[in-house]
């Protein structure tokens, strides 16, 4: 299944939505320094100070808690967000994106609050540690870690009887889709994993990955620099656990809804993902927005045509709680 945006303007031979469109001019007039030549502390900076700056008008939550995840011998920063009408039905494990270098709680808080509102879900952001001080497979500990937890204590997130889903945007999606790999014998009760422009490995040889390596939001080349900084010189770029595009087995992980952006470098690798788990048997729904360059959902404030994106998927998310509550 695929699910398009409106309207476009057209950029040589691509055709973009008009406020995206401006997005585009405005990076490719101002783009970014590269990160070798930036600490990590100066460039996370930046990222949060960009992103809250393009926040907008955020919706208002019934309850927004910050509280701490402690896991063996560490404890991880996380913030529940709890919509007005909450449904006590589903609780959504949020990953963010930031090419495993940048962003936290705050980058993506307006996308949090938007899809929790319009899914009357739980969202549980999770603070996950960062390279290049938390290099692999950190993060990825982090992450199915805490799923783990979250499905031990529903009743500290929400209804002890809520249904789990895991949602992560490009790096925070790879970490997500893994964390499902490793827990599928777990019996968590993890009935989807949602992964938006999902980056799937280091390699990014594809179409899109040449087509759109530039200019267009994400740049490839820093996003290889980002994967160097997070895995080093040690690891094995063909291990699933990096690049889940290598996975040999898929079988049992949770239901999946892919999410690509037309103009986005990691499109066609998402789309090939989606059919490697439609392969081991998985329900896959791969979603697709048209005119829509990588990072889109957090341009609500400035492309309304994201807003309208980011509402469809959240009927999506519903629905499939609407179907694992019948089963």
């Amino acid at each position: 299944m695929r699910s398009s945006g409106w309207g476009a303007t057209t950029v040589g031979n691509d055709v973009l939505d008009p406020e995206i469109f401006q997005v585009v001019v405005d990076s490719r007039a101002h783009p970014e320094t590269h990160p070798q030549e930036l600490d990590p502390l100066v460039r996370r900076r930046a990222y949060r100070d960009k992103a809250l700056a393009i926040l907008g008008e955020m919706e208002p939550m019934a309850e927004r808690r910050d509280l701490t995840i402690e896991l063996e011998g560490r404890s991880l920063a996380a913030r529940l967000y709890v919509p007005h009408g909450d449904e006590g039905r589903g609780v959504v494990l949020y990953l963010h994106g930031g090419s495993f270098v940048v962003g936290d709680l705050d980058t993506h808080e307006g996308l949090c609050r938007r899809l929790a509102a319009d899914t009357k879900m739980r969202f549980l952001a999770l603070d996950y540690r960062l390279a290049p001080e938390h290099p692999f497979p950190a993060a990825l500990d982090d992450v199915r870690d805490t799923l783990r937890v979250v499905a031990s204590r529903r009743d500290l997130f929400g209804s002890p009887t809520a249904r789990l889903i895991v949602l992560g945007d490009s790096a925070g999606a790879n970490l997500g889709t893994v964390a499902c790999a490793q827990t599928r014998d777990d019996n968590l009760g993890v009935i989807a994993q949602v992964l938006i422009y999902p980056t799937l490995g280091p390699e990014m040889i594809t179409n899109s990955a040449h087509v759109y390596a530039s200019g267009y939001v994400l740049n490839l080349e820093h996003l290889r620099y980002d994967y160097a900084q997070y895995l080093g010189d040690d690891v094995n770029h063909t291990d699933p656990r990096v690049t889940p595009l290598m996975s040999s087995d898929l079988a049992r992980v949770p239901p999946a809804i892919v999410v690509v952006a037309e103009h986005d470098p990691l499109r066609d690798e998402a789309i090939a993902y989606a059919g490697l788990l439609e392969n081991f048997g998985v329900p896959v729904r791969l979603l697709e927005a048209k005119g829509m360059v990588h990072g889109f959902l957090r341009f609500g404030n400035l492309a309304p045509e994201a807003l309208a994106i980011i509402d469809d998927l959240a009927e999506h998310l519903h629905a499939l709680l609407d179907q694992s509550t019948e089963k």
